[in-house]
């Protein structure tokens, strides 16, 4: 048999995908599945998206700028101003959505053996993109007890070495919620400028910050203009993930100039996804405004609900729309198999997402899940009761 690629061995399984298997035999079953294992909005699209791409008038599907439609370019850069976010039309990218600018980013800045430090539990796929650059994530934990709060700088520094290239944060938090605060984000800021590093903020949940809390991007930061890279998506924002649009900005002209390459080497984004993203724009603000409110509903029952579990603790995210759950099981992983594989209650079984996916070292997240409240809140409701009944039934339970 031909051989295979090391660093395509090495790549980790996706945290979230893995137990479809188990969903998939729970259906067949004829039991509701209800999905709590991805950030997958159940929001309606913003019609003016759609009616964007119903009523286009392309005769061609030709290729576009490697860098995306200037129109939309320039539509973005009216959006990030109203976020305190000044840019140019060369500071922005178009990609095929944010996973594609993390790519670039990552390959523009990183080579073979260099480290890139980052929060944990972070984003499962940060880890796998490191890879395909053959680079090295270098963790640094942070803590259920204090809702993942950015660790000690005291804590960060030490890890600084002469391979170190990057920072990389989600803000707010994939798979935390967590949402740093300005002082925060100005200990990071002093820290890249100290050591010239890269500062590299996925913000694809900027709208979803929640309890009166505002979101302060690390592009507004001054004196962080050559440092900071901005990676970001239609996914969430507009409910739009099938989409597949991204984007990838920073004020650092070399950095930006040679991203462009990795973008011509791809061609281009793609057309009608582009057409939809760029009509998204003209989403009105009551859209917002609906899907915050819902998304706010859906944390309170859910968190409160968990943390009503005997031996389940939650700790209440400011942002995304995720939450991550400490439980009391010998492993999340196995109890989260065995819920779609061995269980139902009336009728229904969870699929959630272990958490030991989202850190360098799984047993740090071993006995961690994390649910994706993007169900409406009766859903929820139900999902609490299912998860209440399948720890009072599972083996491994321990309290």
């Amino acid at each position: 048999m031909p051989k295979l690629s090391a660093k395509g061995a090495a790549l980790p399984a996706s945290p979230i995908r893995k137990l479809v298997p188990f969903a998939e035999g729970a259906a067949q079953r004829g039991t509701e599945v209800l999905y709590l294992n991805i950030g997958q909005p159940d929001i309606p699209t913003p019609q003016v998206a759609l009616d964007a791409v119903s009523n286009h008038t392309v005769k061609v599907l030709a290729y576009s700028h490697s860098a995306g439609f200037e129109s939309y370019r320039r539509g973005l850069l009216q959006y990030y101003a109203q976020h305190n976010i000044s840019l140019e039309l060369g500071d922005v990218m178009i990609t095929t959505g944010g996973s594609e600018a993390l790519l670039f980013a990552m390959g523009t800045i990183l080579d073979a053996g260099d480290e890139i430090i980052i929060p944990e539990p972070y984003y499962a796929n940060y880890s796998s993109f490191a890879q395909s650059s053959g680079a090295v994530v270098v963790p640094v934990a942070s803590g259920i007890e204090d809702g993942f709060a950015l660790p000690p700088i005291a804590q960060i520094e030490p890890l600084i070495t002469e391979r170190t290239r990057a920072l990389l944060i989600c803000h707010p938090g994939n798979p935390t919620g967590y949402l740093y605060t300005p002082e925060e984000l100005n200990q990071l800021k002093d820290l890249v400028l100290k050591h010239d590093l890269f500062l590299i903020s996925d913000e694809v949940y900027r709208e979803f910050v929640y309890d009166g809390k505002k979101h302060t991007s690390v592009m507004s930061l001054a004196g962080l203009e050559e440092n900071a890279v901005l990676i970001d998506s239609v996914s969430k924002r507009y409910s739009m993930c099938g989409a597949r649009i991204g984007t990838l900005a920073s004020k650092n002209k070399a950095f930006m100039a040679t991203a462009l390459k990795f973008a011509q080497a791809r061609l281009s984004p793609p057309t009608f996804a582009q057409i939809a993203s760029e009509a998204a724009l003209q989403t009105p603000a009551s859209y917002f405004e609906g899907v915050l409110a819902e998304y706010t509903r859906r944390r309170d029952v859910l968190v409160a609900g968990l943390n009503q579990i005997p031996g389940v603790f939650c700790p209440l995210p400011s942002g995304a729309f995720y939450a991550v759950a400490q439980l009391p099981v010998d492993s999340a992983d196995r109890f989260a198999e065995w819920i779609l594989s061995d269980f139902s209650f009336e009728g229904a079984t969870v699929m959630m997402a272990p958490a030991s996916g989202f850190y360098t070292d799984p047993a740090l997240g071993a006995k961690q899940v994390r649910l994706a409240y993007v169900l409406e809140v009766e859903k929820l409701q139900q999902a609490l009761r299912v998860l209440a009944a399948a720890l009072d039934a599972y083996p491994g339970t321990q309290r």
